[in-house]
């Protein structure tokens, strides 16, 4: 099999989640002026979910998004397409409302589902599409 390599073009994110390297994948990847962010979920820096509540889960996994696109030169104004992914459709009102408070005048493209989570525990994840300025 061909030695697998590290693309310099390829920068990636990591934020240490233990179904990174179990499942082989990486938070948000880079290549050329493009920014994809895996589906995120609300976790705090021990890997547990930060809350039952799914506001401060949508907020915590919008903060992670943020600071991934911003280790790989982008921001939310950068951000094209989101999809969020709920597991109780009555949530769909409050999650809709804090993605249009970090995204009301950026206004990507957004698609909303109901699914259900690996963890019981994870009430909301959301994933990220970003297109840089070329010359970045």
């Amino acid at each position: 099999m061909a030695e697998m390599r590290a693309r310099a073009e390829r920068p990636r994110v990591s934020t240490g989640s233990k179904y990174e390297l179990r499942f082989g994948y990486s938070r948000a990847i880079r290549h050329g002026n493009v920014i994809r962010i895996a589906g995120t979920a609300g976790l705090g820096e021990d890997g547990n979910v930060v809350s039952d509540d799914v506001v401060e889960q949508m907020q915590r996994a919008l903060a992670i998004v943020g600071k991934a696109l911003a280790d790989l030169g982008g921001s939310l104004e950068d951000v094209i397409m989101t999809r969020i992914y709920v597991a109780n459709e009555h949530d769909i009102e409050n999650v809709a409302v804090v993605h249009g408070e970090a995204f009301r005048d950026i206004r990507p493209a957004t698609t909303i589902v109901k699914v259900g989570f690996v963890d019981h525990r994870i009430l909301v994840e959301i994933e990220a599409e970003a297109v840089l300025d070329p010359t970045q």
